[in-house]
């Protein structure tokens, strides 16, 4: 990957794409306006929102619904309704009027802010008050087919046109609930003045983070959230890397919340290896998000883990820092696994007219164009193979593209959201121990709690 160029007009342009999409998933878009209609063509009308949002300043997403507090928009008598955010709404408008046009029916477009979709959605999806298509993250896909909201979607030999761990990360029990359209992972940020060359492995990575610390250049070796939350997400690429995983598969090759391998035997090596970064410097567990931008941008750390809603604060703080976004090392051998998130389209199990709405997903939004056009509205990894070798020449999504090779999809069942807690206080405790067996004594612990957490429910 070719080095980002600060006064690229290119890169800035995406940056900027970037700070405005992608800083924070969580971002509350507040709809407003008067009704926008056009003849023979979709309708988007504004469903109420709340109007403010904190930045996301840690990545472990949701994986169950919140309490009861959405506003439902109303439905609308269209033949075709789709629930979206204001930028995919943007970009899918034309594409639901030509569907609209090509079909003699009537279509409709509802925003509605993402941090309300999920519960919007269970709510009214079964009085009938629903929409037929809605967008949102994979890792709801659990809940929403545990309860019976979504319905699955029939790609056939078009499945082929999308990256595998993207696929998977909408599939329950063998069948795909959705339709993937765009990825996030985490990838290695590389200050080119303090290190100009990539480090081929882990281990040479350490040595140059070790080096530059104990001559004083740096502070920190790796700038990586800990604090707040952010350790188990941010941490997963290095935790497999060292062998642990969280969840086993079953025998389909989906998840099994009864295998929980924070304690196998990687699991424990892995507790054993963040034990010794926490007690070098390579990691802190105090870091937290707004010291982890601080820290890379300044210069005081040479690497950064992290994914491309980073970008802006970095560009804020030093917009002349020489940095690259590359592949995290292997280490010992083994390949960094970062968590993928995917982004798609769900049909509703109640829609109204449910023909129309699985043409409409597998006619007309599973194609390159209108995939394009997605990427370009709200440039994230294209999901879609052709239309990721379109643009992967960008610096940007050429660096997440190649951490994003051994990623897997963030487990999307229900009892991931026992983990995040747990995982937290784990790494908490790993960092405090004083040697490998008090690591180890922690993640045995973090495991037992982990089980606990789902057997209760």
């Amino acid at each position: 990957m070719r080095q980002r160029d600060h006064k690229g007009e290119d890169n800035v342009r995406l940056m900027k794409s970037v700070l405005a999409i992608t800083a924070a998933s969580a971002l509350v878009l507040a709809a407003c306006g008067d009704d926008d209609e056009d003849e023979g063509g979709a309708a988007t009308t504004a469903a109420p929102t709340e109007t403010t949002a904190a930045p996301e300043t840690t990545a472990a997403p949701e994986t169950t619904a919140s309490p009861d507090t959405t506003l439902t928009p109303p439905r609308g008598d269209a033949d075709l309704v789709l629930w979206l955010d204001e930028t995919r709404a943007t970009a899918l408008k034309p594409v639901v009027d030509q569907f609209a046009a090509d079909n003699g029916i009537k279509a409709e477009i509802v925003e509605v802010a993402n941090d309300q979709m999920r519960n919007a959605v269970i709510q009214a999806a079964p009085k009938g008050e629903g929409p037929d298509i809605f967008a949102g993250a994979h890792d709801w896909v659990g809940e929403l087919v545990a309860n019976g909201i979504v319905a699955p979607v029939e790609l056939g030999a078009d499945a082929a046109n999308y990256f595998e761990n993207a696929i998977q990360g909408l599939t329950i029990e063998g069948k795909l609930y959705g339709l993937p359209y765009a990825t996030e992972n985490v990838a290695l940020f590389r200050n080119t003045t303090l290190v100009p060359n990539a480090p081929a492995t882990f281990e040479e990575l350490e040595q140059i983070a070790m080096q530059l610390k104990d001559a004083g250049t740096v502070d920190l070796g790796i700038a990586s959230q800990q604090a707040d939350g952010g350790a188990p997400y941010h941490n997963e690429a290095l935790f497999t890397a060292a062998g642990g995983y969280i969840f086993g598969k079953d025998a389909n090759g989906g998840w099994n919340p009864e295998d929980v391998g924070i304690d196998s035997a990687g699991g424990l090596a892995a507790s054993a290896k963040f034990q010794e970064w926490f007690s070098k410097g390579i990691l802190s567990i105090d870091t937290s998000y707004d010291v982890m931008i601080e820290k890379f941008a300044t210069g005081k750390a040479p690497f950064m883990i992290v994914g491309p809603w980073a970008i802006p604060g970095i560009e804020e703080k030093a917009p002349d820092l020489q940095y690259t976004i590359e592949v995290i090392p292997p280490l010992a051998g083994n390949p960094a696994k970062p968590f993928l998130g995917v982004q798609g389209f769900y049909q509703s199990a109640f829609a109204k007219n449910a023909g129309i709405a699985a043409t409409f997903l597998t006619d007309y939004i599973n194609t390159p164009e209108v995939m394009k056009a997605l990427y370009e509205a709200q440039p994230r990894s294209p999901a879609y193979v052709s239309v990721f070798d379109e643009v992967k020449s960008d610096p940007i999504i050429q660096g997440f593209g190649s951490a994003a090779v051994d990623a897997e999809a963030l487990p999307n069942i229900p009892e991931m959201s026992a983990v995040w807690s747990p995982m937290q206080n784990g790494y908490t405790a790993v960092s405090a121990a004083g040697d490998a067996a008090g690591a180890e004594s922690a993640f045995k612990a973090t495991a037992e709690e982990i089980r606990a957490a789902i057997a209760a429910g």
